[in-house]
């Protein structure tokens, strides 16, 4: 959510936040990992992966395993929203590639948790607003660039549940399982009314020192919901959303008649990603506010594993 990018630059400058692969968490206990470049496949890379048109995309995974899980971060934010953890448990990313294969990746015009925070510089810049049909082709031609075996377990925070639901449309063969993290809909547009202009905007602009940054990631919202309401059907796979139970974090500047609007509609967007797949759990993150990969990074790992383990029982593998 663009206008809670504000959490995840706090997230930035409190110490949450990884720099040159180690991950610190709020207690003071750190993750340190090799990224020594290997083959994206499997076990350990860090890396930039040519996609075409003379761009590149920064990818890192670990573990082994499969299915793959691809770990897709909300609007702004970098792949350092997997690898940060304000408890004392491990961040998504180190938790995970315990158990199976993981990777992740930057959007170009995104936010490194650095300090002071700053847009990442290690994929290629490219024009913006992005339309979700680019953002989802960029993600086909990594993973296939890569060579990194479908089908994937997708994990979308945020906008990044706009993305990996795309993608399913897209590939429904090349998809395990959905795991939707405080995820962004389609029906938030009518939600907000006459408000959704504005609604919009903020999205892409959320009130930060890094909104007017050349290469800023913006997106064309409108056309993404049109992608999703247009799409064909998602594949029947095991899917677990995750909420939210603690208000947004937004900025001064964002006026409160659209909080209150967006507090108000959040619900009822979850609600509808609860009832996309049959049988799909709703868990809440108690105490969390959206950023519920870096508030409660256990619990969703262990959603991300309850979706692993019904995608091995499945009979429609």
């Amino acid at each position: 959510m663009g206008i809670a990018v504000l959490a995840a630059l706090a997230l930035a400058v409190s110490g949450s936040a990884v720099i040159a692969g180690e991950a610190t968490n709020s207690a003071g206990r750190s993750h340190t990992h090799s990224v020594t470049a290997q083959s994206p496949r499997s076990g350990t890379f860090a890396g930039q992966i040519a996609i075409g048109h003379g761009r590149e995309l920064y990818l890192r995974c670990a573990g082994h395993g499969e299915p793959t899980v691809l770990l897709e971060s909300g609007i702004h934010d970098s792949s350092d929203t997997w690898t940060s953890s304000d408890t004392k448990a491990a961040p998504v990313f180190t938790e995970v590639s315990e158990y199976t294969h993981v990777c992740m990746y930057d959007r170009p015009g995104t936010v490194r948790y650095t300090d002071p925070p700053a847009l990442t510089s290690r994929s290629t810049a490219v024009a913006m607003p992005r339309t979700l049909v680019g953002m989802v082709s960029d993600l086909h031609a990594l993973l296939t660039t890569a060579r990194i075996p479908g089908p994937y377990l997708l994990v979308g925070h945020s906008y990044g549940g706009m993305i990996v639901r795309s993608f399913a449309q897209t590939y429904p063969s090349a998809t395990a399982g959905l795991v939707f993290v405080d995820a962004f809909g389609p029906n938030i547009k009518q939600l907000f009314g006459t408000q959704w202009p504005a609604y919009a905007e903020t999205l892409n602009k959320p009130g930060t020192a890094l909104d007017d940054q050349p290469g800023w990631e913006t997106v064309d919202a409108d056309e993404a919901i049109r992608t999703i309401e247009g799409g064909g059907p998602l594949p029947v796979v095991p899917a677990v959303v995750i909420s939210k139970t603690d208000p947004f974090g937004v900025s001064p500047a964002v006026p409160v008649a659209l909080t209150r609007t967006l507090e108000r509609a959040w619900p009822q967007v979850q609600d509808a990603l609860v009832k996309l797949e049959p049988g799909t759990p709703q868990v809440f993150a108690t105490g969390s506010d959206h950023y519920v990969q870096a508030r409660d990074p256990d619990l969703t790992t262990s959603m991300v594993r309850l979706v692993l383990d019904r995608y091995k029982r499945s009979d429609t593998r």
